[in-house]
């Protein structure tokens, strides 16, 4: 998921990391974390941190296209765990 707090809060008088983070009810910490793309916000905080800029969820926050669910579960999984459960499978018929 990509995000533009970086640039919302450059356009809303360069307001600070800590001031989105009172006004969203939330730790500094977790506002750096979301910025950064490394956390993804519940969706009412996803709506707090809209709320605190004065605009949609959706222009803050986009889903990534190019990204699938099946992406995270890929890399997730060890490898050559799918071809080791195939080669059972077709030992065993």
């Amino acid at each position: 998921m990509k995000n533009r707090i970086r640039r919302l809060r450059f356009d809303h008088d360069e307001m600070t990391q800590k001031e989105l983070a009172r006004r969203a009810g939330v730790a500094r910490q977790t506002i750096i974390a979301i910025e950064g793309g490394k956390y993804a916000p519940s969706l009412p905080l996803a709506f707090r941190i809209a709320r605190a800029f004065g605009v949609r969820v959706e222009d803050v926050f986009q889903y990534d296209e190019g990204y699938s669910d099946q992406d995270e579960i890929e890399r997730e999984q060890p490898e050559g765990n799918m071809k080791r459960a195939g080669q059972n499978r077709g030992e065993m018929t």
